[in-house]
């Protein structure tokens, strides 16, 4: 029923014949489908974790992450994530794709690259496990009770105040800087019909918080396993691009945006790209209020650089959009000063 789990991997890090898989299903919880699922099963379907060896006693099944969901906690067009809390008190995101485009084998192949490529760094998301059956397809990750960096702005934005202090924002773009290094660094860049050096969908929303404000990047390679399907309030959701259009490139401007999102003020509600450069020396001179957290001396300094980075990652000539490795040496000098 299942694919064959794959061993855990030394991690990376620069500081230390179905037919079904063209099925859609409405937006809506996996509780949705418990009845149906459990009806319809003789055996319980085992979900293999990566790098384990459960005993066969305490092994996690379908039916129990059916039972064990209590709430969505994300949703894009890609799919849903929900939490789910096991009896023993072991808490997992379960990510429920909505329209898979491979069929179960190559599901299973296109998982188990993706699993040991994320499980040697340090600043992605490991996939934990994974299952696909005829009505239901889904990936489990860890929970991060902190939530997302979207989760972190909008709540702190929502109740009038600053949720995380410029440190943090550093700490959280350099991470995920050195995330997408990582990807775009894998050798070969095409394997088991997945393009490995590109991540595809990179937002806030997919920017996991760590307790200790530190950040992994979620969803790598989940472009090549399901397609976006319409949503009922797909204004709220950042549209997905059609594979054609995903490149290295693309994950630089959306990069950029996230940088964007993490100084925060007008630039990005309010204030188009041209806006910003056309009014730069002002926010520079701090005639113009453009950061929504209070910084002076060397903060500042930082967070004007930072500024920079992420404009030239939103440059509309693709061209001239920097490498991650060009971005990561300035985070470098940033940081230094």
């Amino acid at each position: 029923m299942l694919s064959r789990a794959f061993a855990a991997k030394p991690r990376w890090s620069p500081r230390h014949n179905d037919q079904d898989q063209m099925n859609s299903w409405k937006s809506g919880s996996i509780l949705e489908y418990s009845d149906d699922c459990l009806v319809g099963f003789v055996d319980d379907l085992p979900i293999i974790f990566s790098g384990s060896d459960q005993p066969a006693e305490n092994r996690l099944t379908l039916r129990e992450v059916l039972r064990a969901s209590v709430g969505v906690i994300g949703e894009s067009q890609l799919g849903m994530t929900e939490k789910v809390v096991l009896l023993e008190g072991k808490i997992y995101a379960v990510k429920r794709l909505r329209k898979v485009t491979v069929r179960r084998r190559e599901f299973g192949k296109r998982i188990q690259r993706l699993c040991v490529v994320a499980e040697k760094c340090d600043y992605l998301v490991p996939i934990d496990a994974f299952l696909y059956s005829k009505r239901i397809k889904f990936i489990l990750s860890d929970y991060y009770p902190m939530g997302s960096l979207a989760d972190l702005l909008a709540g702190g934005r929502e109740l009038g105040h600053t949720a995380l202090n410029w440190k943090q924002r550093l700490t959280i773009a350099q991470d995920i800087a050195y995330a997408i290094a990582y990807i775009h660094t894998q050798c070969p860049s095409y394997e088991r019909n997945i393009q490995m050096n590109i991540h595809g969908n990179i937002k806030a929303s997919n920017v996991m918080i760590n307790i200790d404000f530190t950040a992994r990047l979620s969803d790598y390679g989940i472009i090549h396993l399901a397609e976006p399907d319409e949503l009922s309030s797909t204004d709220a959701l950042k549209p997905c691009r059609p594979m054609s259009e995903f490149s290295q490139k693309i994950d630089i401007y959306d990069f950029g945006g996230i940088l964007l999102d993490i100084l925060g003020g007008l630039g990005v509600a309010k204030c188009s790209i041209k806006w910003i450069i056309e009014r730069k020396d002002k926010i520079r001179k701090g005639e113009i209020e453009f950061f929504e957290f209070p910084l002076e001396g060397k903060e500042r300094q930082q967070a004007l650089k930072v500024l920079d980075v992420a404009l030239v990652c939103r440059n509309k000539v693709v061209e001239d959009r920097p490498c991650i490795e060009g971005i990561l040496k300035c985070f470098g000098d940033v940081i230094k000063k």
